[in-house]
């Protein structure tokens, strides 16, 4: 499926669009979470964070932790780029494409470091762990209106 773009006629698939819009960033400093040395990121790099509060419930609902970075408003999880796609994380989660954490005076601190080279949380039972403990019914279980 995909959108005509203008007369041109271009076809627009939903990766595509997806990709346009993360290009529409404002300039300014962008301050990212970076991977403790020694560690490879070869998916790339985007991260997911929940309030404080709901980190330490979090944790233990994983089947695997990557890097985890915390503050005291936030606990942030490393996740292969893209692990949005096709997902509304549920509020109050919020993904952060490339990793790039808002305004904040201090980057989060690394709390947590896997055994491997590896920095990831596989993202869906992330995404699992999230809707449960926020009360959402995850994206692919909810109806669907014509």
């Amino acid at each position: 499926m995909g959108v005509r773009a203008g007369s041109g006629g271009r076809v627009l698939n939903l990766d595509t669009m997806v990709r346009l819009q993360r290009g529409l960033r404002t300039p300014g400093t962008l301050r990212r979470l970076t991977v403790p040395e020694g560690m490879t990121a070869p998916l790339g790099c985007d991260a997911v964070a929940v309030p404080a509060r709901l980190g330490p419930l979090v944790m233990p609902r994983l089947p695997s932790v990557g890097c985890v970075f915390a503050d005291a408003a936030h606990w942030w999880w490393i996740v292969p780029s893209d692990s949005d796609y096709a997902l509304e994380w549920p509020a109050p989660a919020h993904y952060a494409t490339d990793a790039v954490v808002p305004d904040t005076p201090d980057l989060p601190g690394l709390i947590h470091r896997p055994d491997g080279t590896l920095p990831y949380t596989p993202p869906i039972p992330l995404y699992l762990a999230v809707c449960l403990l926020t009360g959402t019914t995850p994206s692919w279980s909810r109806p669907v209106s014509a």
